[in-house]
């Protein structure tokens, strides 16, 4: 392994990235949880958007959204995903790239639980992607989904969880002169362990 220390220390990769997380969200002003996912479409052109991301495992990132959406389609065809995380108070990135699984059992309905009422209402009202013909019709779903469901509702059966099993993590920091540092872990598959090499800047 690439001798390593300070910020980069340690044998687990998804501790040093919680470890990362705590210290942007004591710096960050908005959503130091925010990832740049990178997805395919069935013909192979790149798409790219923000999303949350709301845990790191002990072996998995994992964030939610809606299966109808277009990111869920591709996330679905193609099996695979990258995202970056950057922290511009920090100075740090991490890049993740690694297969998705869905995570729409009892974890996806705890977090869908947790969220706020508007949220979870929302999650039930909007139809991720596709068109709208104006913001009046969809408040009149809102109000709609909000007569039908009530005070607690359950979670969409469209709505879930995805979690990014990686098998390549890199973690960067800022260096004066462009002179970063650069630490990438990689393994075949998951389960596999982890190979860390140090990258030029």
């Amino acid at each position: 392994m690439a001798e390593r220390g300070g910020i980069f220390a340690g044998d687990d990769p998804f501790v040093i990235a919680r470890d990362w997380l705590a210290e942007a969200e004591k710096s960050e002003p908005n959503d130091p949880n925010a990832i740049a996912l990178s997805t395919v479409d069935a013909d192979g052109l790149p798409n790219a958007r923000m999303v949350l991301l709301k845990d790191i495992e002990d072996d998995a990132f994992v964030f939610y959204t809606n299966y109808g959406s277009v990111k869920a389609r591709e996330l679905d065809h193609a099996g695979k995903a990258a995202f970056v995380m950057h922290w511009k108070s920090l100075r740090r990135q991490i890049r993740v790239r690694g297969v998705i699984a869905r995570e729409d059992g009892s974890q996806a309905d705890a977090y869908y639980a947790s969220r706020s009422l508007k949220s979870r209402l929302g999650a039930w009202a909007s139809h991720q992607s596709q068109p709208l013909a104006s913001r009046a019709a969809l408040m009149a779903e809102v109000a709609k989904v909000t007569a039908a469901h009530g005070a607690n509702p359950s979670r969409p059966p469209f709505w879930g969880g995805y979690r990014i099993r990686p098998t390549e993590i890199e973690f960067w920091a800022d260096g004066a002169f462009r002179l970063h540092d650069r630490f990438r872990w990689t393994r075949t598959e998951n389960g596999d362990s982890w190979s860390v090499i140090r990258l030029n800047p």
